[in-house]
């Protein structure tokens, strides 16, 4: 399995090569066609390179603190606290992830009504 070189999902088939130099660039692959389109936008700025921006990286460590405010809101905070940035970056990205999925496959279905159904499991 690969993985998205935008964002930690699957990659499905979507690649991109930067100006087809495949002498000198690697082929990334991507989950959908606007990870694409993202990654070959950065690739144009970036001389072929894809990687988290500064502003994503900067945004990742600005949740760190209103997460760990969550956490300490509703004592949990002891099992994440010796925990390494790194480790806290990820869960961070994988609900960030999460929320940005729900929202694109929402956007591709009429809303049928403007409540919210039950949520009889936190899972």
């Amino acid at each position: 399995m690969s993985l998205c070189a935008v964002c930690p999902r699957e990659g499905r088939g979507f690649g991109y090569c930067h100006r087809l130099r495949w002498d000198r660039h690697a082929f990334h692959r991507f989950c959908s066609r606007r990870c694409q389109e993202i990654g070959a936008g950065l690739a144009e700025r970036n001389h072929g390179i894809i990687d988290k921006t500064a502003r994503e990286g900067q945004a990742i460590r600005d949740a760190r603190r209103p997460f760990a405010e969550a956490l300490t809101d509703l004592g949990l905070m002891e099992p994440f606290f010796n925990r390494s940035p790194a480790e806290i970056d990820r869960l961070i990205e994988a609900a960030v992830t999460g929320y940005i999925d729900s929202m694109q496959d929402q956007a591709a279905r009429k809303e049928r009504s403007g409540f919210l159904p039950d949520d009889p499991s936190s899972f």
